[in-house]
C-alpha cells in the first residue's frame, strides 16, 4: 500500500511539473507573440543617460551604444536622434559620447533609461519630413487599415510594411529618398498597429496572417492607378511581402521585393525573443509548440513562403550577421539559391531591422540601383 501511495504521489508530482512546464511554455510563447509595435524588442538593452548637451549625449558604454550609424533614441516619454560616436570626446571608462542631432519630444535627463531604435522619425510625413501626404483607409479583412499615401509621378508604387518593435513611422527613413525619385509610397499600418484593427487574440503571426493586410494595400494601389508595385518589408513585413508575392491574386502586378532583415523562420525568431525574456532553454520547445497551437503557424523550421524556387520577381535582400532575431545564414542561403533573381547586400554591425541606420547613404544607393529598372 505504501509503495502504491508513493508511486501515485510521484506520478501526481510529475504530472503537476509537466503541466506547469506546459503552462510556462505557453506564457513564453505568448510573450514572444505579443511584441507591441513601437516598444523596444527584448533583445535591445536599456541604456542610461549620463548627460546631455545641445549636440552631445553621454550614454552607458555597451555594444549597442557604440554601434556605428544613425539611430533613434527611445525613452518613456522621449525620443531623440543620434548620430555617430564622437571620437576624442572626453568621457568616463564606462560611458560613450554620441552626436545628438535633435530631441524630437520630451527631454533627456541624467538617469533616464533609454534604448536605440531603428525608428528615427516620429509623427507623420509632413511634421517629420515636410512631405505632403494623404491619410487613406484601406478596406482590410478585419476592418479599415490606416495608411499614409505620398503621391509621385511614376506608375510604379512602393508599399512599405514595418516589422517587429516598430510602427509605420519606421519606413519614413526612406520617404525622402523615394520622393526624390518620384515614386508614390503607401505606408501601411496593419493589424495590431495603433489605429488598425487588433490582431485576433492580441497575437502576432510573424506575417502568416498579416500578409492579407499587405494584399489589401496592393489591391488599393492597383485600384488607384498603380501599374506595378514594389513591396518593401522589414522583419515580419518582409515575411508578409514574400507571402503576398506567392499568394496574392494580384501578384502579377508585383515588380520586385525588398526584404530588410527578413524573418524566414518564425520558430527561430520566437525562440530569440523568448530567450531575450530569460525563458529557460528547456522551455523553448514548449513555447514553439504552444505558439503553433495558438496561432496555427506551420511547423516548418524555414518558412514555406521563403522557398526560393517560387520566386518570379527580382529581390533585394538586405541583412547582416549581427541580427540575433532573424538568422543571416538563412537569408544568405536564400540568395545563393537564386542568384538570377536575388541580390544580397550584407551589412555588418547592425541589429535586427536597422540595416539603413548603419550606413544610410550606402543603403539608399543600393536601393536606387535595384529600383531603377523597375520604375
Amino acid at each position: 500500500m505504501r509503495t502504491a501511495k508513493a508511486t501515485a504521489a510521484a506520478l501526481t508530482a510529475l504530472l503537476g511539473a509537466g503541466a506547469a512546464a506546459v503552462a510556462a511554455g505557453r506564457l513564453a510563447g505568448d510573450a514572444a507573440l505579443k511584441a507591441p509595435p513601437g516598444r523596444p524588442l527584448p533583445t535591445e538593452p536599456r541604456l542610461t543617460v549620463h548627460s546631455a548637451a545641445a549636440d552631445r549625449v553621454t550614454l552607458t558604454r555597451a555594444l549597442a551604444s557604440r554601434r556605428p550609424g544613425v539611430y533613434g533614441l527611445g525613452g518613456d516619454g522621449s525620443h531623440a536622434v543620434l548620430g555617430p560616436v564622437v571620437d576624442g570626446e572626453p568621457h568616463q571608462a564606462d560611458t560613450v559620447v554620441r552626436e545628438l542631432r535633435r530631441v524630437t519630444h520630451g527631454t533627456l535627463d541624467p538617469g533616464d533609461r533609454v534604448w536605440l531604435t531603428p525608428q528615427v522619425h516620429v509623427g507623420d510625413p509632413r511634421s517629420a519630413l515636410g512631405l505632403d501626404y494623404e491619410d487613406v483607409e484601406i478596406p482590410g479583412e478585419l476592418g479599415a487599415l490606416p495608411a499614409w499615401y505620398l503621391p509621385g509621378g511614376r506608375r510604379t508604387w512602393v508599399i512599405t510594411a514595418h516589422g517587429l518593435g516598430t510602427t509605420r513611422e519606421h519606413p519614413m527613413v526612406l520617404m525622402d529618398f523615394l520622393h526624390r525619385h518620384k515614386l508614390p509610397v503607401l505606408d501601411l499600418a496593419y493589424r495590431g498597429d495603433p489605429g488598425a484593427p487588433p490582431a485576433p487574440g492580441g497575437l502576432g503571426h510573424f506575417g502568416e496572417s498579416e500578409w492579407r493586410d499587405l494584399d489589401a494595400a496592393l489591391r488599393f494601389a492597383v485600384r488607384n492607378g498603380a501599374q506595378h508595385v514594389v513591396l518593401h518589408g522589414w522583419s515580419t513585413g518582409a515575411a508578409m511581402a514574400l507571402r503576398a508575392a506567392a499568394r496574392s491574386g494580384l501578384r502579377d502586378r508585383i515588380a520586385g521585393l525588398v526584404l530588410d532583415s527578413p524573418v524566414l523562420s518564425w520558430q527561430y525568431a520566437l525562440g530569440a525573443l523568448a530567450r531575450a525574456r530569460h525563458t529557460p532553454g528547456a522551455l523553448l520547445p514548449l513555447a514553439v509548440r504552444a505558439a503553433e497551437g495558438r496561432t496555427g503557424l506551420p511547423p516548418e523550421r524555414v518558412d514555406r513562403a521563403a522557398d526560393p524556387r517560387a520566386l518570379r520577381v527580382p529581390v533585394l535582400a538586405v541583412h547582416g550577421p549581427d541580427d540575433v532575431i532573424a538568422p543571416y545564414r538563412l537569408t544568405r542561403a536564400f540568395a545563393e539559391a537564386r542568384p538570377d533573381l536575388v541580390t544580397l547586400h550584407t551589412v555588418d554591425q547592425a541589429p535586427h531591422g536597422a540595416m539603413w541606420n548603419r550606413d544610410p547613404a550606402r543603403y539608399e544607393e543600393t536601393l536606387r540601383r535595384f529600383l531603377t529598372p523597375l520604375m
